[in-house]
């Protein structure tokens, strides 16, 4: 962690509206980038993003200075992220799941795949479906961890997750068999 970071960091536990102000514009974007992939649309991830920044100023206090500090906002803005699934039970979308569709046999393909098709595939999953392979696929959690955010038991989410990832397997062979035609 930087001096800098450390500076602004204490400056935020003693109440500082300058420091606030200052982590504020260095970390919206990443955090912003990480709520839009829970949130339906542009605005509900500003909303989260604003939301977790408030509990992080609420809860800036309880930070030690031991771990990443960004991983810790991190995961402030998940928790925020699931208690908005968990009020208005719906999930957002997802931006970058590419690799966990590479599990797909392609070598029959011969066109590519763009990746608004895929976060539209995505999209169209249930939203537990959603949730679970975005916790585990883009955010690294554990089925331990995922069942203990969302209220499901192991088993469920490990399901949950096998599913989304059939069923996003044959929405893809379905694209490629349907272009292929086209072509």
């Amino acid at each position: 962690m930087t001096e800098t970071l450390d500076n602004i960091i204490r400056g935020c536990q003693a109440g500082d509206s300058r420091a606030q102000r200052e982590l504020y514009v260095l970390f919206k974007d990443k955090m912003f980038g990480i709520c839009l992939r829970y949130a339906g649309n542009f605005d509900d991830a500003q909303d989260i993003v604003h939301d977790g920044f408030v509990k992080i100023f609420m809860k800036i206090g309880q930070f030690r200075f031991e771990g990443s500090f960004e991983g810790w906002m991190r995961r402030i803005m998940v928790n925020t992220s699931l208690e908005k699934y968990r009020m208005h039970c719906q999930v957002i979308n997802i931006n970058d799941f590419t690799k966990e569709i590479d599990n797909t046999d392609s070598s029959d393909f011969s066109t590519e795949i763009s990746a608004r098709e895929l976060v539209r595939f995505v999209q169209e999953l249930s939203p537990r479906y959603r949730m679970v392979f975005n916790l585990y696929a883009i955010e690294g959690y554990s089925h331990k961890e995922i069942s203990n955010m969302m209220d499901i038991t192991e088993g469920t989410s490990k399901s949950n997750l096998s599913r989304a990832r059939a069923i996003l397997q044959e929405k893809v062979r379905k694209y490629f068999s349907q272009t292929a035609k086209i072509k």
